[in-house]
């Protein structure tokens, strides 16, 4: 029964982020058809990255690993008084943290600008333009961390498919900047203008969740109190967190220097491949991550550790049921894929041939990314932050010297297989670490579960892969090979008898997925 639970708040996540990434996708191939991978494409990609890491920091990533669990203490040992008054506290230190942050970031682009795209250094045009796109985006960096302050909340609270569809704001914004102000805009200018959109999807994707909130019974307002004891517990969690995401911005941080040292269009190339592997990873690895963050934390506050272990047991099952399949289709067409969505206007057939190459070797990656943070979230639950930033750390070091050393060998591809390999690292020794506190898994159950898919998934690839053959027209043969793959892959599993299917065949006959 609460595997059936998980799935079905993870399908609500997987529905509401697919309708997200479908319309983000659809912004970047009018991006891509607007820009290409030249330099306006180059420098707007890298000046996102910059943002991106306060976000990470002060949003989904070392703020809401603190703040789930200890929300989740409050909702079962406070009354709701003293968990509104923590909201308040928590939300005005937020307020007031993020617009020095703004301010700042603001002041220092032109250094953060240097640090990140070092590589445009020896095209000062580039480098110059990057800088006033960084220093035009960093008021985005206040309004979407708020929005993910309120995705933790209405996590906790069991509210997903609506905080997953949200960040859909952010695409519409630039959608209709591209379609109705872009045009009537010097060519030159356009791509400030795209930075602008961001910082207007930022705010619509805030406002989009607030109604949420106030239908659950809760409210926010500015009462600053930096003595709160929530307070203090969230921001002494936060350190070794930041710590943590600070080695994986480290990572971000190699990865586009070293691009941007490869040549024009390696850093689109890069961003482009990274999202085609996040749509699988969004819609099953980080909806099967949100998810078990608040059950699992729920489980151990209750000292259910019977429960915590089948949930998480669960949660490996079920990404590596999603994402093996989702790794090899991305492998064996994904050069058709990023033909169909991308190699319009501007973007050319080299660009689709870069592009494809690093979304290979993201791939070979694409189960670890999530299992990680599966695995993570099981070490938040306990309010351990420390564990997680550890194995961050030495995972940072080995892509490090792994970048520095593939990339003079595959090229761009090369810092998407240092991202791929150090994450499996990262995952090794999150799972050494955790079998020390909790002992073992159902192992076995594992290991069955992941033959069934590999050999399913395996089948799934060859046919997709010669199906993709069958007409030169991407319009009918890449959704036809979508579709044959999917049906292989689910009469195999069901042949197979996998739990998994099962379970969200249950859901899906019962109307509750």
């Amino acid at each position: 029964m609460k595997n059936k639970i998980l799935t079905k708040y993870a399908g609500k996540v997987a529905l509401g982020t697919l309708l997200s990434r479908v319309l983000g996708y659809t912004r970047d191939m009018l991006v891509a058809n607007l820009f290409g991978t030249g330099m306006f494409a180059d420098a707007f990609y890298a000046a996102v990255r910059i943002p991106n890491l306060f976000r990470r920091v002060f949003g989904e990533g070392s703020f809401s690993a603190a703040f789930i669990p200890i929300f989740n203490k409050y909702l079962n040992e406070k009354e709701r008084t003293s968990t509104q008054n923590f909201l308040n506290a928590v939300f005005s230190s937020l307020f007031l943290i993020l617009i020095i942050v703004s301010v700042l970031g603001m002041f220092f682009a032109p250094v953060f600008t240097k640090i990140f795209a070092g590589g445009f250094l020896d095209n000062p045009a580039k480098m110059q333009l990057t800088m006033k796109i960084t220093r035009l985006m960093f008021p985005f960096i206040f309004f979407i961390c708020l929005a993910a302050f309120l995705l933790a909340i209405l996590n906790t609270l069991y509210s997903f498919f609506l905080p997953a569809l949200a960040p859909a704001a952010l695409s519409f914004s630039e959608i209709l900047y591209i379609f109705f102000i872009a045009p009537v805009i010097v060519s030159g200018s356009q791509i400030k203008g795209l930075a602008v959109s961001v910082i207007a999807g930022g705010v619509l994707h805030f406002f989009i969740q607030y109604p949420r909130l106030k239908s659950l019974g809760w409210n926010l307002r500015f009462k600053l109190n930096l003595k709160h004891p929530g307070v203090r517990k969230i921001m002494f969690l936060m350190i070794p967190s930041i710590i943590g995401l600070s080695a994986d911005q480290v990572n971000a941080l190699v990865d586009s220097r070293c691009a941007s040292s490869l040549g024009q269009g390696s850093v689109s190339a890069l961003y482009y491949s990274n999202r085609l592997m996040q749509m699988p990873l969004g819609i099953f690895g980080i909806a099967l991550a949100t998810v078990s963050l608040p059950i699992m934390s729920n489980a151990y506050l209750k000292n259910d550790m019977l429960s915590f272990k089948g949930s998480l047991s669960y949660s490996i099952r079920f990404a590596i049921f999603t994402l093996f399949p989702s790794a090899i289709g991305l492998m064996v067409i994904g050069l058709p894929v990023v033909k169909l969505l991308f190699e319009h206007g501007k973007f050319d057939a080299l660009g689709s041939i870069t592009t494809n190459n690093t979304l290979f070797y993201y791939s070979l990656g694409l189960p670890a990314y999530a299992l990680v943070k599966i695995f993570a979230n099981a070490f938040y639950s306990f309010q351990d932050t420390k564990t997680p930033a550890k194995t961050a750390i030495w995972t940072m070091i080995l892509h490090i010297v792994l970048c520095f050393v593939l990339m003079y060998q595959i090229g761009v591809g090369g810092l998407a297989l240092a991202t791929s390999l150090s994450s499996y690292f990262n995952l090794l020794l999150l799972i050494i670490y955790l079998k020390k506190r909790i002992g073992k898994l159902n192992r076995k159950q594992i290991l069955f579960s992941f033959l069934k898919t590999l050999l399913a998934s395996v089948i799934m690839g060859i046919v997709s892969y010669n199906v993709c053959k069958i007409s030169d027209n991407l319009f009918i043969s890449v959704p036809i090979s979508i579709v044959s793959g999917i049906t292989i892959f689910i009469l195999v599993l069901y042949t197979l008898k996998s739990e998994e299917l099962k379970t969200i065949l249950s859901n899906v006959v019962s109307g509750k997925t």
